[in-house]
């Protein structure tokens, strides 16, 4: 393996992308750490550390999958989900709107460009409602510094807010060029390495987080409560290596249905008429699923913990209380039926049986057994549905088990989030990916690839 690492970097073009592509996340790093001018991030952190449930969660659940620092309000704090949340909205809209979907199928490369353009525009006005909202939010819980507060309205001027605003919507659009530029002159997928950057910068805390007890205490065979012991080490070892063992799986895994080629004869040769196969992914839905599912579940939660801190009824505390993550079985039948739900949704949008039986018809492929047409856009449909209730029943137990960790073994949120979940289904995904890229890279330079024995 470490020869292999060795040739990677004996690749002039490669070694320049990967290069690039880590000067750029580091430079996404750095802007992760620098605060608003207006905010108290030492205050902010504080209180954040504190708080359970509500809000807190809201900005915990979004940090996951939005590479932002929400919690400490800083210049890349809305992170790159302004730009996932339109994205996702025109593609949506590429299905109900018939200009938006010729654009999209018909116009080809200039029209992803003009629908990229849209996009973008989407953005910036995402960024500009999003940051007002978030810094009304922070005026209100007392988290701006006192030299900002005009004493005699006791809110921020509007120049520093129009100031705020503005710095965080530089910062989401300086992001998205950041990700064009890995797309273009780096490796990888852009967006989707500033992401998983923001998930594994997690991951020293938490480990801390999990070994101090260890580190100040010692290690002892037994454990109780919360403490940590050479027991619960070994199984949360064992656990995340079967589940990480089980994304790979089941991320790799597919459904192949045989397809054969018409033959063609012209003159004295014969074309065509090869055997191969139609790959489908058990996992079509990727994280999209997990994403949606958690983040319509915070709603409810924030509104039933407010409306119980309001009425200070009984009811409105008993649902405040069935609406908390991992605390519960009502949160968990929810979010599993969610799940299945949105896994049917989002596969339903970017699979179309129909289309993909006239692109097979019109390649002159069919599947054997099935006339072109009509009968095979049902058999693919049939066979969609069936591999998605798999899918959504392995997206429901990666999603479920950072609760069940966190909650049978008392481990802390943070640790247990890394052993399933959008997190870590985002950092697996990510990395299939950049080791196909590489490995492409070498392979065309007559080098071994990285996953090659």
């Amino acid at each position: 393996m470490m020869e292999k690492l060795r040739v990677i970097f004996t690749i002039p073009e490669l070694r320049r992308k990967l290069l690039l592509t880590l000067l750029l996340l580091a430079i996404y790093r750095v802007g992760w750490q620098i605060p608003l001018p207006v905010v108290d991030a030492e205050a902010m952190r504080r209180a954040f550390q504190t708080q359970q449930g509500g809000f807190g969660a809201l900005l915990e659940q979004v940090a996951i999958f939005s590479a932002s620092n929400l919690h400490e309000a800083t210049i890349f704090g809305l992170g790159i989900m302004p730009y996932i949340s339109a994205s996702i909205i025109f593609q949506l809209l590429a299905t109900v709107i018939p200009s938006l979907e010729r654009l999209q199928k018909e116009e080809g490369e200039a029209g992803r460009k003009k629908i990229n353009e849209y996009t973008r525009y989407a953005t910036v006005g995402l960024c500009i409602f999003q940051s007002w909202f978030y810094l009304a939010v922070l005026v209100r819980s007392e988290f701006i510094r006192e030299q900002f507060i005009n004493p005699e309205t006791g809110q921020l001027s509007l120049a520093w807010q129009l100031t705020a605003v503005m710095t965080m919507t530089a910062g989401t659009t300086f992001l998205m060029w950041l990700g064009e530029q890995i797309d273009e002159y780096g490796i990888g997928n852009g967006i989707s390495l500033l992401i998983m950057a923001g998930i594994l910068a997690r991951l020293p805390s938490a480990l801390w987080s999990l070994l101090q007890p260890v580190v100040t205490e010692g290690l002892e065979l037994g454990s109780a409560g919360g403490t940590i012991g050479v027991d619960k080490l070994l199984v949360l070892v064992a656990l995340f290596v079967g589940v990480v063992a089980g994304v790979v799986y089941m991320e790799r895994a597919q459904r192949r249905i045989p397809t054969q080629s018409a033959r063609h004869v012209r003159g004295r040769r014969v074309y065509g008429g090869t055997r191969q196969y139609l790959p489908l992914k058990i996992n079509q839905g990727g994280v999209m699923p997990i994403v949606f599912a958690s983040s319509l579940l915070l709603f409810p939660s924030v509104f039933f913990q407010w409306l119980a801190h309001q009425t200070g009824a009984s009811w409105a505390f008993q649902l405040d209380l069935a609406f908390r993550r991992g605390e519960s079985y009502v949160y968990n039948v929810c979010y599993i039926l969610l799940i299945y739900f949105f896994c049917y949704f989002w596969t339903a949008i970017v699979f179309n049986p129909k289309d993909m039986a006239e692109n097979l018809k019109n390649y002159g492929t069919f599947i054997m057994g099935l006339r072109p047409g009509r009968r095979t856009a049902e058999y693919l449909e049939k066979v969609m549905i069936r591999i998605t209730y798999v899918g959504a029943g392995f997206l429901a137990v990666i999603a479920v088990i950072p609760t069940i960790i966190a909650t049978w073994m008392r481990v802390d949120w943070v640790i247990a989030s890394f052993y399933g979940g959008t997190s870590l289904l985002i950092a697996v995904s990510v990395a299939f990916d950049l080791v196909q890229r590489i490995d492409s890279y070498l392979v065309m330079h007559n080098y071994k690839g990285l996953l090659e024995r």
